[in-house]
Protein backbone atom coordinates (compact mmCIF):
# COMPACT_ATOMS: atom_id res chain seq x y z
CA UNK A 1 0.00 0.00 0.00
CA UNK A 2 1.14 3.33 -0.72
CA UNK A 3 -0.08 6.20 1.03
CA UNK A 4 -0.02 9.74 0.60
CA UNK A 5 -0.56 12.66 3.00
CA UNK A 6 -1.72 16.18 2.35
CA UNK A 7 -3.75 19.22 4.38
CA UNK A 8 -1.10 20.24 6.65
CA UNK A 9 -0.21 23.99 6.76
CA UNK A 10 -0.03 26.61 8.90
CA UNK A 11 -2.71 28.24 11.11
CA UNK A 12 -3.60 29.80 14.31
CA UNK A 13 -4.63 28.43 17.62
CA UNK A 14 -8.42 27.69 17.65
CA UNK A 15 -8.40 26.81 14.24
CA UNK A 16 -9.06 24.10 12.14
CA UNK A 17 -7.61 21.84 9.71
CA UNK A 18 -8.38 18.40 7.12
CA UNK A 19 -5.78 16.23 6.67
CA UNK A 20 -6.08 13.56 3.59
CA UNK A 21 -4.55 10.29 2.91
CA UNK A 22 -4.98 8.81 0.08
CA UNK A 23 -4.06 5.07 -0.90
CA UNK A 24 -2.98 3.31 -3.78
CA UNK A 25 -1.42 0.12 -5.68
CA UNK A 26 -3.29 -1.93 -3.03
CA UNK A 27 -7.22 -0.92 -1.22
CA UNK A 28 -7.36 -0.08 2.34
CA UNK A 29 -10.69 -1.83 2.40
CA UNK A 30 -10.10 -4.53 5.54
CA UNK A 31 -7.42 -2.49 7.30
CA UNK A 32 -7.42 -0.28 9.86
CA UNK A 33 -5.79 3.09 9.44
CA UNK A 34 -4.02 5.03 11.70
CA UNK A 35 -2.75 8.51 12.69
CA UNK A 36 0.97 9.67 14.07
CA UNK A 37 2.37 12.46 14.59
CA UNK A 38 6.03 13.05 15.53
CA UNK A 39 7.10 17.05 16.60
CA UNK A 40 10.46 18.33 16.57
CA UNK A 41 12.80 16.53 18.74
CA UNK A 42 10.52 14.27 20.24
CA UNK A 43 9.20 10.46 19.41
CA UNK A 44 6.50 9.34 17.55
CA UNK A 45 3.12 8.99 19.07
CA UNK A 46 -0.32 7.83 18.39
CA UNK A 47 -2.97 10.26 17.45
CA UNK A 48 -5.87 8.37 15.87
CA UNK A 49 -7.11 5.11 14.19
CA UNK A 50 -10.05 3.44 12.86
CA UNK A 51 -11.15 -0.34 11.85
CA UNK A 52 -11.40 -1.25 8.66
CA UNK A 53 -15.48 -0.45 8.52
CA UNK A 54 -14.91 2.63 10.08
CA UNK A 55 -16.98 1.66 13.01
CA UNK A 56 -15.05 2.11 15.86
CA UNK A 57 -11.86 4.52 16.26
CA UNK A 58 -9.58 5.41 18.74
CA UNK A 59 -7.91 8.75 19.61
CA UNK A 60 -4.95 9.62 21.90
CA UNK A 61 -6.19 11.63 25.16
CA UNK A 62 -4.55 14.66 24.14
CA UNK A 63 -6.53 15.04 20.88
CA UNK A 64 -10.01 13.33 22.13
CA UNK A 65 -13.34 15.94 21.30
CA UNK A 66 -11.25 17.88 19.07
CA UNK A 67 -10.05 15.44 16.54
CA UNK A 68 -12.25 13.21 14.15
CA UNK A 69 -10.62 10.16 11.92
CA UNK A 70 -13.11 9.08 9.33
CA UNK A 71 -12.53 6.63 6.18
CA UNK A 72 -14.00 6.22 2.95
CA UNK A 73 -13.23 2.73 1.18
CA UNK A 74 -14.84 3.05 -2.17
CA UNK A 75 -12.11 6.53 -2.39
CA UNK A 76 -9.18 4.43 -0.74
CA UNK A 77 -8.25 7.45 1.37
CA UNK A 78 -8.75 8.12 5.23
CA UNK A 79 -8.93 11.86 6.97
CA UNK A 80 -8.43 13.36 10.06
CA UNK A 81 -10.26 16.55 10.92
CA UNK A 82 -8.99 18.94 13.66
CA UNK A 83 -10.40 21.21 15.56
CA UNK A 84 -9.30 23.55 18.29
CA UNK A 85 -5.64 23.03 17.40
CA UNK A 86 -3.32 24.37 19.61
CA UNK A 87 0.73 25.12 19.59
CA UNK A 88 1.23 21.60 20.92
CA UNK A 89 -0.21 19.80 18.06
CA UNK A 90 2.61 21.44 16.16
CA UNK A 91 4.04 18.30 14.32
CA UNK A 92 4.44 16.18 11.12
CA UNK A 93 1.70 13.83 10.77
CA UNK A 94 2.04 10.38 8.95
CA UNK A 95 -0.82 7.97 8.22
CA UNK A 96 -0.29 4.13 8.44
CA UNK A 97 -2.47 1.35 7.30
CA UNK A 98 -2.07 -1.99 9.09
CA UNK A 99 -2.52 -5.36 7.95
CA UNK A 100 -4.80 -6.51 10.61
CA UNK A 101 -8.66 -4.96 10.92
CA UNK A 102 -8.58 -3.78 14.60
CA UNK A 103 -6.98 -0.31 14.80
CA UNK A 104 -4.26 -0.10 17.41
CA UNK A 105 -2.24 2.45 18.95
CA UNK A 106 0.98 0.62 18.51
CA UNK A 107 3.09 1.69 15.72
CA UNK A 108 4.36 -1.54 15.33
CA UNK A 109 1.03 -2.92 13.94
CA UNK A 110 1.60 -0.35 10.94
CA UNK A 111 3.79 -1.65 8.66
CA UNK A 112 3.14 0.91 5.67
CA UNK A 113 3.45 4.88 6.23
CA UNK A 114 3.00 7.79 4.21
CA UNK A 115 5.52 10.74 3.50
CA UNK A 116 4.03 12.57 6.52
CA UNK A 117 2.65 16.45 6.46
CA UNK A 118 3.65 19.17 8.53
CA UNK A 119 0.98 20.98 10.60
CA UNK A 120 1.98 24.42 12.26
CA UNK A 121 -0.14 25.99 14.91
CA UNK A 122 1.05 28.85 15.82
CA UNK A 123 -0.39 30.86 19.29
Amino acid sequence: VQLQASGGGLVQAGGSLRLSCAASRRTISGRAMGWFRQAPGKQREFVAAINWSGGTTYYADSVKGRFTVSRDNAKNTVYLQMNSLKPEDTAVYYCAASNSGSGSSDYNMYPFWGQGTLVTVSS
